[in-house]
C-alpha cells in the first residue's frame, strides 16, 4: 500500500479515486465498515481507494489539552487499511494553511484537485474545513454540486446483551478508550473486531525479570499518547515482526516469527520495584529468545488481575507463577 506524507506527495497522474476520511483511530467496526464500503466502490468504478488520516489527532492543534491517547499508530492504521481493501492513504498533518480552509475550499484542494475523487464515503459525526464547520450533510451538498458521489454512513451500535447486564453503545474511539481504562479488554476487541494491540521495538529494562525472577520478559515503553489498558496483568500474545533477514516462519532463538505466542503481559510501573517508568512487560511462555531492538506486537485477549505490590521476591514468584497458569487457560495456541 502506498502511503503519502502531505498532499505534496500525491502523484500528479492520479486518474481518480474513492476516498474516505478520518481520523480512523484504531480501526474499529465502524471504521471497517467506512474503509469496506471505500474499497468497494473503488473496484465498481476501478479507481485506487484512498483512506485519508490525520497525524497528529486534530485535537492535539484545536484543543491540546484534551487530546486522546491513540489506540493505533498512522503504521498501525495503514496495516488495517490495507487489510480492508484500501490502496493508498494519505495523512494530513494539520498545518495554519489547511485549517484555515472552509468546506468548500477543503473539498476542492483535496477532493477534487489533489485526489480527484470521483466518491467520498464518510459517517455521519464526520466535519471538515475551518472550525469543523462542515457536516456529513455539506459534504453531501458539495458532491451535489461538484458532481462526486457521497455516501455517509450511520454510527454503528451495539445493542447489547441484556442478560449480560450490558447496555447498547455506539461503537466508537472513546468507548474503546473507556473499555481500556477499565482493563477490560474483552469488550475493546469487540467493539475493534480484533483484540487490541500495540506495536513496539523491545527494549532493556532493569534486567531483573530472568535473573532475580526467572520470568524474562521483553520490555515496551511508550509515550504518553499511546493508548494502554490500565496497569494490572494480562493474557494475551506476542509476535515477532519479520524483517528481510528473518521471514515469516523462521527462528529468532527459538521463537517462531510471524507466530502468536502465548504471553503473560504486565502493564505498569513495577510498584514492588519502585520504578517510576511505566512499561509494557510480555514474558513469552515456553520459548526463549533476545528479542532487544526486534519490533514486535503485543496483543491482549483477557484481564488476569490489578497490579498490587508485593513484600518479597517469593511472594511476587508466587504470583507470577499463578499469572503464567491463567494465561495458558486462556490464550489459544496459534
Amino acid at each position: 500500500m502506498d502511503i503519502w506524507n502531505g498532499l505534496d506527495e500525491v502523484p500528479t497522474d492520479l486518474d481518480g479515486s474513492v476516498v474516505t476520511i478520518g481520523v480512523f483511530d484504531g480501526v474499529h467496526r465502524g471504521h471497517q465498515r467506512l474503509v469496506t464500503s471505500t474499497a468497494d466502490k473503488a473496484r465498481e468504478l476501478g479507481v485506487p481507494a484512498v483512506m485519508v488520516t490525520f497525524d497528529p489527532h486534530p485535537r492535539a492543534i484545536f484543543d491540546p489539552q484534551n487530546t486522546p491517547p491513540l489506540l493505533a499508530t498512522v503504521e498501525q492504521r495503514a496495516v488495517s487499511a490495507a487489510r480492508y481493501g484500501i490502496d493508498a492513504m494519505l495523512v494530513i498533518a494539520f498545518d495554519e494553511e489547511i485549517t484555515s480552509w472552509d468546506p468548500e475550499e477543503y473539498f476542492r484542494n483535496v477532493l477534487l484537485e489533489t485526489l480527484g475523487a470521483k466518491a467520498v464515503v464518510v459517517g455521519e459525526n464526520f466535519t471538515f474545513g475551518s472550525q469543523a464547520s462542515g457536516t456529513s450533510d455539506t459534504m453531501r451538498e458539495l458532491g451535489e454540486k461538484y458532481d462526486v458521489d457521497v455516501t455517509v454512513h450511520g454510527l454503528l451500535v451495539d445493542e447489547g446483551d441484556v442478560e449480560e447486564g450490558s447496555s447498547s453503545h455506539t461503537v466508537c474511539s472513546s468507548w474503546i478508550r473507556d473499555r481500556l481504562s477499565e482493563g477490560d479488554v474483552v469488550s475493546a476487541a469487540g467493539a475493534i473486531g480484533r483484540n487490541f494491540t500495540v506495536r513496539g521495538v523491545v527494549t532493556r529494562g532493569a534486567g531483573r525479570g530472568g535473573a532475580a525472577l526467572g520470568f524474562p520478559t521483553a520490555n515496551l515503553y511508550f509515550p504518553d499518547s499511546q493508548a494502554l489498558p490500565v496497569d494490572g496483568v494480562y493474557a494475551g500474545d506476542l509476535r515477532i515482526l519479520p524483517t528481510q533477514k528473518d521471514p515469516s516462519g523462521s527462528e529468532v532463538g527459538d521463537m517462531p516469527v510471524d507466530a502468536h505466542l502465548p504471553a503473560a503481559i504486565s502493564v505498569g510501573t513495577n510498584p514492588t520495584f519502585s520504578d517510576e517508568t511505566r512499561s509494557v512487560e510480555a514474558f513469552v511462555l515456553d520459548h526463549e529468545a533476545d528479542l532487544y531492538g526486534r519490533k514486535v506486537t503485543v496483543s491482549f485477549i483477557d484481564h488476569i488481575r490489578g497490579m498490587e505490590t508485593y513484600t518479597d521476591l517469593d511472594s511476587l514468584i508466587t504470583a507470577i507463577t499463578s499469572d503464567v497458569d491463567a494465561t495458558r487457560r486462556l490464550v489459544p495456541r496459534d
